[in-house]
């Protein structure tokens, strides 16, 4: 039986975890940062390994007796990443072969237009080249770069993928976990008492499900068991998105109606968010992770017989994620958590 070495239980990889739980064909272990967290995992007949994204040795360690590693915590901890190729490492050196699939994210992708237009540049991830040829300075392109040089050196007998995922949405299913960036927008505009954008909100993204996601990750994790090394070296990216685009004035405009059907918002037109406002949405990269263009397409998970099974991003919005940020206490003051990393330069 192959084994699993889950980083982070989220939202992402709590969704990976449950469909690789259904036909038991995998012994999993996963990392959790808090010995109270350990029990539930085990009643799942999940095993756990106690330690944090900086606790190098335990994830290299870990990392050398499993036959899969799935990186689903963040796209911008380069240390945990070291890690993980330390253990991908050793066990090539034992001739043993390696497995791991890491999550980026469409950041990499995006520009710095903070919603004034619609760009016409679609990312493909069956060019390999048009992502190599994105400036080492993009958002999570260090963490990325770590993983493809890599590749180079131990593609023999490891597999490398690198999951892009774009604006995930909807409500993981254990733990009632909420996505990222429209959370975010939705408590900025009830914050703020108005549905707010980027700019004139013009700058465009793709979608996808976070349960269309976690079965994008199985779909590649079952291609890469099968297929060689060479033919997994030939392009380590896989975009995942529902064919969906959106851009981030449709989102507020959304966002607007829903809350003031809730009696949240006064007036459920969006307005510019003014640049002061920012540490309210993601400090200095908020003109990058809700205001610029990054569109892509799936093609590879396609082509594998991947395709969207879950409901649209404003039904999920209405129905799922908008009532429980509704019952949310205390006050908001942005999202704190590292979004992005790189050099991005916002045009303020």
């Amino acid at each position: 039986m192959p084994s699993v070495f889950l980083v982070g239980p989220g939202l992402i990889g709590g969704e990976v975890l449950d469909l690789l739980l259904i036909n038991k064909e995998y012994e999993i272990t996963t990392l959790v940062r808090r010995e109270a967290a350990r029990p539930a995992f085990h009643e799942l007949g999940v095993k756990t390994v106690l330690g944090s994204l900086s606790d190098k040795t335990v994830i290299a360690s870990q990392t050398a007796s499993s036959d899969i590693v799935i990186h689903t915590a963040t796209a911008d901890d380069l240390p945990s990443v070291q890690a993980i190729l330390e253990g991908v490492q050793e066990r090539t050196q034992r001739g043993q072969q390696a497995i791991y699939i890491h999550t980026s994210g469409a950041s990499l992708l995006g520009d710095n237009l903070e919603g004034s237009y619609k760009s016409d540049l679609i990312f493909d991830d069956e060019k390999e080249s048009s992502i190599d040829a994105l400036p080492d300075s993009a958002a999570h392109r260090e963490i990325d770069l770590a993983i493809v040089n890599a590749r180079k050196e131990l593609s023999s007998h490891a597999k490398f993928g690198i999951m892009i995922p774009p604006v995930i949405y909807g409500v993981s299913t254990r733990e009632r976990r909420l996505s990222i960036q429209l959370p975010t927008m939705v408590r900025y505009s009830i914050k703020h008492g108005y549905p707010g954008m980027i700019g004139q909100g013009l700058s465009v993204w793709n979608q996808v499900h976070v349960k269309d996601l976690a079965r994008g990750y199985v779909t590649l994790l079952h291609w890469m068991e099968q297929a060689s090394c060479n033919e997994v070296a030939e392009n380590p990216y896989f975009f995942c998105e529902n064919g969906e685009e959106l851009s981030w004035g449709q989102c507020a405009a959304e966002i607007g109606r829903i809350l003031h059907k809730a009696g949240k918002v006064a007036d459920p037109t969006p307005k510019t968010i003014p640049t002061e406002n920012y540490d309210d949405l993601f400090g200095e990269y908020s003109g990058l992770v809700v205001g610029s263009n990054a569109r892509n397409r799936a093609n590879r998970l396609r082509k594998l017989g991947w395709r969207p099974q879950e409901k649209s991003t404003f039904a999920s919005l209405e129905e799922d994620e908008i009532p429980l940020i509704l019952q949310e206490t205390g006050e908001f003051n942005g999202y704190a958590a590292p979004v992005a990393s790189g050099t991005f330069e916002s045009k303020k």
